[in-house]
């Protein structure tokens, strides 16, 4: 897995990209795409940054579940993660939200994700107005952070031609340890296309 991600990121812009889809406060689900800002292989987990008064952020409060989706077409590859969601730490969050450009910290901290805005005009207002309200650097809002993925079931996807494609499943059951997961032994499954 990580051989794939790095091979696509050297040759795919924002390889990174992937579904996460979700579970609404209402039982609907819901996906949408999001940039995977980093993964511990060996903890077992993908990170990615957002508003979490955002929807997905309310999704992931009333059901904290999440499955992502990498799909690299040019490579006929695909990554599917499916596991429970924690809050990644308050100083991952920090560091993250310290290295992003001066203008994406002044977005997210104007734009309230997911909710209506009367016009373009009026958010490109609000954004200039958080930029001027800063004269150093911008902090990180309390409602603005990262999410990890717990991987309790990864699955890999390699096309091939026919329809025969080459398609092989890990799972392993997760116990609660703190802020995350502690995972046991992978078990392997070969599935049919």
């Amino acid at each position: 897995m990580q051989a794939w991600i790095a091979e696509a990121s050297a040759a795919i812009r924002n390889a990174g990209a992937m579904t996460l889809a979700t579970v609404k406060p209402d039982g609907r689900p819901s996906a949408r795409m999001v940039i995977c800002r980093g993964f511990d292989a060996t903890a077992g987990w993908f990170v990615f940054y957002t508003d979490r008064e955002s929807a997905k952020g309310e999704a992931l409060t009333a059901h904290p579940y999440g499955a992502l989706v990498f799909h690299w077409d040019a490579f006929e590859r695909q990554i599917r993660v499916e596991g429970p969601v924690t809050l990644a730490p308050d100083a991952d969050s920090d560091a993250y939200w310290g290295a992003r450009p001066p203008d994406a910290r002044a977005a997210a901290t104007a734009s309230a994700q997911s909710h209506p805005i009367a016009s373009r005009a009026a958010l490109v207002a609000k954004v200039r107005e958080a930029a001027a309200r800063f004269t150093g650097a911008i902090p990180r809002p309390e409602r603005w952070g990262g999410y990890r993925v717990w991987a309790e079931r990864v699955e890999l996807w390699v096309g091939q031609p026919a329809r025969v494609h080459d398609r092989a499943c890990w799972t392993r059951s997760l116990t609660r340890a703190g802020d995350g997961f502690t995972g046991g032994p992978w078990t392997a499954t070969r599935l049919q296309p």
